[in-house]
């Protein structure tokens, strides 16, 4: 079913764009020879035309629709400004979460005591997930094209993993091992109760 009320798409056009070789396949080689400790080599789909108005993300028409917004059973920390949620997925890296206000707010309008409130945090996010065993780092990640609701993610580095440092390190998650069950809750115990040790409220994971 279409939105009738939907804008027609159509190329953006500018400078930038108008340079661009759409439809080409690009040579990747500087991505495995930036980073020779994770890539061998890259194949990159063609280019593909760059549409706009883009499409809405979760929660841009209607706050109401935003999954961010609503409780959740796989937030696993809160307090008063924002949350910590993880689980939803296991895969190999030791831990993966998503740091998001309790609010629907976007990083351009969120006030300024959310946003005063999230360096701390990240500390604290990051000293919970190095807590458990065998991290030897916490990543952040933001990215925001999913939902229109602010957040950033947290990925646990394991140790020593060379070929996991930089910004690789998500494609880890999905080529790992995946976690066994077990050990995937002993994690989310382990940073949700190091959390609450700094305050607000660590939740079971169901």
């Amino acid at each position: 079913m279409t939105d009738d009320s939907a804008p027609v798409q159509h190329p953006a056009d500018s400078a930038y764009h108008r340079r661009l070789p759409i439809g080409e396949v690009l040579d990747a080689s500087a991505l495995a020879e930036g980073l020779p400790w994770a890539f061998e080599s890259i194949t990159m789909r063609p280019l593909e035309p760059m549409l706009v108005p883009e499409e809405p993300r979760a929660g841009e028409r209607d706050p109401a629709e935003c999954g961010h917004c609503g409780p959740s059973v796989h937030t696993i920390w809160h307090d008063d400004l924002w949350q910590v949620r993880a689980g939803w997925d296991v895969g190999g890296l030791p831990f993966i979460g998503g740091v998001a206000p309790r609010e629907h707010w976007l990083l351009e309008n969120a006030p300024q005591e959310v946003l005063a409130a999230l360096g701390p945090l990240m500390q604290r996010v990051s000293e919970a997930v190095k807590s458990i065993p065998g991290v030897a780092r916490c990543h952040f990640g933001r990215w925001n094209d999913g939902s229109a609701h602010m957040h950033m993610w947290a990925l646990g580095r394991p140790a020593g993993m060379m070929q996991g440092r930089g910004a690789v390190l998500a494609f880890w998650d999905g080529i790992l091992p995946p976690l066994p069950a077990e050990m995937a809750e002993d994690h989310l115990r382990i940073v949700a109760e190091a959390l609450a040790a700094g305050g607000g409220q660590a939740f079971p994971h169901r």
